[in-house]
């Protein structure tokens, strides 16, 4: 399996990024809360679809084509695999990317629905 060492995270800073890490990968909670006061108009805790590109988009540095790239295909996947029922990607959620257990979280709720199912 490939762990996310959070030790590392800052060799994976790119432009137009969300600003949470700092550039020696430090997590920064002021630029964390701040996606939600900006961006999280329909839920105070969660993004929709279209927050999340308006988010996107406002993150955007001019000209940087290969940050625009790797922060789409960061965050859509990010909501592909992770919104709810009712198409929201919640905040605690997004915490676990950037504390480094969405995978163990995702694991324990995929492993749990299985043993329902039998």
């Amino acid at each position: 399996m490939l762990p996310i060492e959070v030790k590392n995270i800052h060799f994976a800073k790119h432009g137009s990024d969300s600003g949470v890490y700092d550039t020696q990968g430090r997590f920064v909670p002021s630029k964390f809360e701040r996606i939600f006061i900006k961006f999280a108009r329909t839920h105070p805790d969660a993004l929709t679809s279209d927050e999340l590109s308006a988010m996107l988009k406002a993150n955007r540095e001019p000209q940087d084509y290969r940050g625009w790239v790797a922060s789409l295909t960061e965050w859509k996947t990010l909501y592909i695999l992770c919104k709810d029922d009712q198409g929201l990607l919640r905040k605690e959620t997004i915490r676990a990317v950037y504390d480094g257990s969405l995978f163990e979280q995702m694991e324990r709720e995929r492993s749990g629905a299985a043993k329902k199912k039998e």
